[in-house]
Parts: C-alpha cells; sequence; structure tokens
C-alpha cells in the first residue's frame, strides 16, 4: 500500500504547488487569464451558432397555428448546409460565404428558415432577416392554387394538421392583386398559377408574356440589373436573346396561416444558397405581445407550457 500512499501525496503536493502558484498571480495575470477563458467561450458559442444551432423567435401570425408569434425554436443549421458568416454580426452588411454540403434534402411539407431573398422587384432586402414557412414547392414542381385549395403538379398538397383560414370565401378567380408575384399575371393569392419553380440547370424560354416570372431572379443571379425589355426584343447584360440557362434550385414557400402571410406568392422563389436550417424544438413560447414592464406577472402568466419542448 506504500505506493498508494505516495501517489497520493504527490497529488496533494502538486495540488498544494498550483494553489500557491495561483495565489501568487498578479491582479493583471487574473484579468488575462478571465478574458482568455471568456474569449475561448464567445469563440465557441459563435461556432455553435454559425455551424450547428441557432434560436429563432417566431415574430408574426403567418405560420398559425403550426408556430405561434412568441414560439422560441432551436434551429438546425447543419443538416441544410451551414454557411460562413453571412454578415457582419448586428449589421446589414453581407459578407460572402462558403455553404457546406448538405445532409439532408428539403422535401415538400417541411417547415424551413431562410434568408428573406426581398420583395418581389427588388435585386436586394435592404435588411437581412430570416423567414419560416413551409416548403410547399421544389425544384422543377408547378404550382396551383384553386379557391384556396393547392395543388402541386396536378395532385392536392396534403393539407398541414394545424393550417387556417382567416377568410373561407375565396376571391375569385380572374381579379387580380396587384401585389402577387409574378407581376401582371392576373392572379390573386387565392386563385394562382400554374407556376413552374426552376431547378438548377433548366434552359427557360423567354418572352414578353414571361419575363416578369424570371426577370428579378435573373437579376439577383447576376448580382446586379441585367435584364431590359426593348421593344419586343429581351436583352441580358447587352446580349439579346429569348434564352436563359437557371444557375440555382429554387423553392416555393407558403405560411399554415394562408391569409395572413406574406410567402411566394407575394414575392417569389427562395433560392438553395439562402436556406439556412430547419425548426427542431420549442424551447420557450408565452405571448409576444404583452409588455414584460410594468406588467410582468402578465407576462409571466401568458407562459405556454403546453408549448416548451415541443418538436416540430
Amino acid at each position: 500500500m506504500n505506493w498508494l500512499k505516495e501517489y497520493w501525496q504527490k497529488r496533494q503536493e502538486k495540488k498544494r504547488r498550483k494553489e500557491e502558484e495561483k495565489a501568487k498571480r498578479t491582479l493583471k495575470e487574473k484579468f488575462v487569464d478571465n478574458f482568455k477563458n471568456l474569449l475561448w467561450a464567445l469563440v465557441a458559442a459563435l461556432i455553435l451558432k454559425t455551424f450547428v444551432i441557432e434560436a429563432y423567435t417566431i415574430p408574426t401570425g403567418s405560420m398559425e397555428d403550426t408556430l405561434l408569434p412568441g414560439d422560441f425554436l432551436l434551429v438546425t443549421k447543419f443538416t441544410h448546409g451551414a454557411t460562413t458568416p453571412r454578415n457582419i454580426p448586428f449589421t446589414n452588411i453581407a459578407l460572402p460565404y462558403y455553404q457546406f454540403p448538405r445532409l439532408k434534402e428539403i422535401k415538400r411539407g417541411d417547415i424551413i428558415v431562410f434568408e428573406y431573398p426581398g420583395d418581389r422587384d427588388e435585386l436586394r432586402h435592404e435588411e437581412i432577416m430570416n423567414y419560416v414557412k413551409r416548403c410547399v414547392g421544389l425544384p422543377g414542381d408547378t404550382i396551383q392554387i384553386v379557391d384556396k385549395v393547392l395543388y402541386v403538379n396536378g395532385e392536392l398538397f396534403p393539407p398541414p394538421p394545424k393550417m387556417k383560414f382567416l377568410n373561407p370565401i375565396p376571391t375569385p378567380k380572374g381579379i387580380s392583386n396587384p401585389f402577387i408575384f409574378p407581376k401582371y399575371s392576373n392572379w390573386n393569392e387565392d386563385n394562382y398559377g400554374p407556376l413552374y419553380v426552376p431547378k438548377k440547370g433548366d434552359t427557360v424560354y423567354l418572352s414578353l408574356s414571361n419575363i416578369e416570372q424570371y426577370r428579378t431572379l435573373i437579376n439577383r443571379e447576376f448580382g446586379k440589373e441585367v435584364v431590359k425589355v426593348i421593344g419586343q426584343d429581351i436583352f441580358i447584360d447587352g446580349v439579346k436573346t429569348n434564352t436563359y440557362v437557371i444557375k440555382k434550385d429554387y423553392y416555393f414557400m407558403m405560411g399554415d396561416n394562408r391569409d395572413d402571410s406574406a410567402d411566394s406568392r407575394f414575392w417569389g422563389y427562395v433560392p438553395d444558397d439562402l436556406i439556412i436550417g430547419e425548426p427542431l424544438i420549442i424551447y420557450w413560447s408565452w405571448d409576444r405581445d404583452l409588455p414584460m414592464f410594468p406588467d410582468l406577472i402578465r407576462k409571466l402568466s401568458s407562459i405556454r407550457l403546453n408549448r416548451i419542448a415541443k418538436l416540430i
């Protein structure tokens, strides 16, 4: 048993020396050590947030009653191709980024978090923000809505269990919504399409009747305004043409609260490289509209215990 006693004594002696060294450190050395520990913790948190998982809050009712305003989600990022930082933190300054290979393919019906591509006719939205919607159209699909009923490739899209309409009466076909995508389509949100969702490698034939479907897409793929219509002719980056080869895969997104959702019906396609991830779990939920102060009790009483730890 002497070896055990010696081992224990050596450990105690080593521990004592460490404590003595720690006690002798100057205030500056202690500050440096604490700063290093904090820095490593921040680096670890940044890596986790960038490549693995990120918190996200539901700000609007567009996904009711599947997701509610005030739901706090954890979103997995590595499954759909995590990226290096897309912008300088706390700013709208975009950065060049690299997207890692996707571990999981998007399926129809998946709830997806993505960077908002911008309004229907703008090259890039001035504010960088994330949206959450349900993917109803994959690259190569054809979308059509008839009297509020969604069809994909001519087949009924299975309605999500908690999908809802605020107005059960559809806007009749032929009554156009001027804010709908694409411009001049003469469609509305209840009677829409058919609309083809482009996929990478598609050669699309351009004409005056469909140029608005592809104008913003082409401009965004070039990163500048390149589409011009002069008389009966279409020019891309100064070259007269009637075809274009699609460079990315695109998706069509819709909210489950169909009458209160700004989605692909209004602003168009979501490109593959703007996909961020998919919600995994609701880790907290309460009424978003109630202020924290001065009525903290009412805020705490609005906690939705039945939604906490709910898998999505």
